[in-house]
């Protein structure tokens, strides 16, 4: 399944892809070529003077000899083989001249300046004369033309290879680049589209490990692996039709190397596959934690739990340790162990091979044809080499095709690019239950109403449902029973880009983007100008603060916003919801992290992004919420108070007991601090 979808992407771009194996294929034809070439060159060339020689009247590529001119008769079967026809012989290192034609398969051997032939049971004497070393270089000089020819094509092809893999790896990379910026693209596409549900239970360095290590996995399969198996199939392919050619007998032995090739892959994948899921699983555990702690590391020096995180780290590391060293002995078994014990297989059997052919002169090979087969012999291992070596990295990146397809087939809800016209932001929860797990309810029949304009306040100690009320809202998260309506419209009918559209949320904590402080209020939105970002953050009394930044808008903001204080952060967050002008505003605990002087100027800033709007606060400091319309106290998931401040505070209930609690006590109930302010 995982190699079919792969396969699926290389398809994409099968233009390109068919190029690079176009190119492959043509680069490894003239690997497989070189050998022959130099097999012909020998035996037709180089030892190709040793044979049969005519009188000829013609000089032009003639040898010249005692006064006659000699041409070599490639087909002793043709014409002009009846008067004049002479033998060139080598007996040892020597060579002779006989004026005579001798059978090639007869035995022979020189005796007192004669020939002695044994054939079929007769024995016959010739007259033979020994060649000078200057006399053997004429009959050479003929085949100077042919040798030059061939030794210049054999370069050729060594040149044309060279080029051919060069634009092979140059298609192949850009294939292999264009696959993953594609899947890059796909798996951070669909990050967009899950719900927070997914993120609660999936660390960030998880999900970062799967779209930046485990695509780089899947990239080395498009370059690496498939470049060295297609290389490896179409090598082995030329070389054994090359060995067919030159001997079917030898070349049916060698045969027997395919499936021991082929068994080693099926028992490579059976046990490697499990380490190499353990591998990238601690892999982005790691991951995990590193962001963890980079995020973190405040606290942790903060909290001297720097010995603790280092033996969780190392703990972590260890098992990814000893993964590794598992998978490499399998790896080590793989590689030159495996190669080197088929090679000399290999090798054992052309040597017995070719010792006992030897043994039969009219079967013995000749020279060009063994230095072709030792040739191919060489070439045939690289490519096996390669390919059991690559074993290790088609499994890692089968290994992280599943990770990632698994995170690419998560179900999601596809980013809508519908529009719906602003709404007023009349808010109704009509009897809601909801939890985050089967059978454990955080919200219980959450009923309320909140019209256009009024502002309603959330109260209630820490895990009363709160927040959960607000996720519900934006639909992060949908209602198990019950429904909550927008302007009369339930909300699970309008696509969750739309309905968020006119909506915005002011955090406890925001968070700012890299980037400047226009792009973290505008979002990079091109509707927001630089000018309505200007009047935004005038309007919530930002313009004072920041008149100290030397590029204005434009200063650069760190992620996290790091650089700046709480306060800053914070009035460029109500400076992006008022930018934005939404119907729904959510202000969660805005007031809490914030300096008393600068709480005064956030106060004002509420007050301008709340006009004319329906507004959600969830409250810690109960006195943030005593102008709201509608406060709702929340206790175990259950609306057990509602009301206005003045209501709350007569009814002398839960409200009035937080309410005095917090302006009497020197430590707040909810454990955010202490306001000491007189009401």
């Amino acid at each position: 399944m995982t190699g079919r979808r792969l396969f699926r992407y290389a398809l994409q771009l099968k233009k390109t892809l068919l190029s690079a194996l176009l190119f492959l294929a043509i680069a490894v034809g003239c690997d497989v070529a070189a050998p022959f070439v130099a097999k012909t060159l020998i035996d037709r060339h180089i030892l190709g003077v040793d044979g049969y020689w005519v009188k000829t009247d013609e000089r032009k590529g003639a040898a010249f000899f005692e006064g006659d001119y000699y041409r070599k008769v490639r087909d002793p079967e043709g014409k002009g083989m009846e008067e004049g026809a002479a033998t060139l012989l080598q007996i040892g290192k020597s060579f002779y001249f006989v004026p005579d034609l001798i059978p090639p398969e007869a035995k022979k051997q020189v005796k007192d300046g004669r020939l002695v032939v044994q054939a079929e049971g007769t024995e016959k004497t010739y007259p033979a004369e020994k060649l000078t070393a200057k006399e053997m270089m004429g009959f050479y000089r003929p085949e100077f033309p042919a040798i030059a020819l061939f030794i210049l094509g054999y370069f050729a092809l060594f040149a044309l290879s060279g080029l051919f893999h060069f634009g092979e790896y140059y298609f192949l990379q850009k294939t292999a680049n264009r696959i993953i910026q594609r899947m890059r693209n796909e798996a951070f596409e669909k990050i967009q589209t899950l719900p927070i549900s997914y993120f609660d239970s999936s660390p960030a360095g998880k999900i970062v490990a799967r779209i930046t290590n485990d695509t780089e996995a899947i990239r080395t399969l498009y370059v690496t692996v498939l470049s060295n198996f297609v290389n490896g199939f179409i090598t082995l392919s030329g070389i054994y039709a090359a060995m067919f050619f030159l001997d079917k007998k030898l070349a049916a032995m060698f045969l027997a190397v395919i499936p021991v090739v082929f068994l080693w892959m099926i028992l490579y994948r059976k046990f490697a596959s499990g380490y190499n899921r353990a591998i990238r699983s601690k892999n982005s555990e790691i991951n995990a934690m590193l962001n963890e702690s980079i995020q973190g590391m405040a606290i942790i020096q903060a909290f001297n739990r720097e010995k603790r995180q280092e033996e969780e780290f190392e703990k972590l590391n260890d098992a990814h340790f000893r993964y590794r060293n598992k998978l490499l002995s399998i790896n080590s078994l793989s590689s030159h162990n495996l190669t080197g014990l088929i090679r000399g297989i290999v090798l054992f059997a052309f040597i017995w091979y070719f010792g006992f052919q030897s043994m039969h002169l009219d079967a013995a090979v000749t020279v060009g044809t063994l230095y072709a087969f030792v040739d191919y012999i060489n070439r045939l291992f690289y490519p096996i080499g390669n390919i059991v070596n690559q074993f290790a990295n088609l499994d890692q990146a089968m290994v992280a095709g599943e990770r990632l397809f698994r995170l690419l087939d998560e179900k999601g809800e596809p980013l809508s690019d519908e529009r719906i016209p602003r709404y007023r932001g009349n808010v109704r929860f009509e009897h809601v239950y909801f939890g985050y797990e089967d059978g454990k309810d955080i919200l219980q029949d959450i009923d309320f109403e909140v019209r256009h304009g009024q502002t309603v306040a959330l109260v209630g100690h820490t895990g009363s449902g709160k927040s959960s009320i607000v996720n519900l809202l934006f639909r992060f998260y949908d209602c198990k029973s019950g429904a909550i309506y927008v302007d009369g419209k339930d909300i699970r009918t309008i696509p969750r880009q739309a309905l968020r559209e006119h909506m915005a949320i002011v955090l406890q904590d925001p968070y700012l983007f890299k980037g400047t402080i226009y792009s973290n209020i505008s979002l990079n939105d091109p509707r927001i100008t630089k000018e309505d970002a200007a009047r935004a953050l005038k309007a919530v009394g930002g313009e004072g603060i920041f008149k100290h930044l030397s590029k204005g808008l434009d200063e650069p903001v760190n992620e996290k916003g790091s650089t700046l204080s709480a306060g800053e952060r914070q009035l460029i967050s109500f400076a992006r919801a008022l930018a934005f002008n939404p119907a729904i505003l959510i202000l969660d605990e805005a007031t809490s992290n914030i300096d008393t002087e600068t709480e005064a100027i956030i106060q004002r800033a509420m007050d301008v992004v709340k006009a004319g709007r329906t507004t959600f606060i969830i409250a810690h400091r109960l006195s943030t919420v005593k102008n709201a319309d509608l406060i709702l106290v929340l206790k175990r998931g259950r609306i057990v108070e509602r009301g206005n401040h003045e209501e709350l505070m007569a009814k002398k209930g839960i409200y009035y007991q937080l309410y005095k609690l917090q302006h009497h006590s020197q430590g707040g109930w909810s454990g955010k601090g202490t306001d000491r302010r007189n009401p």
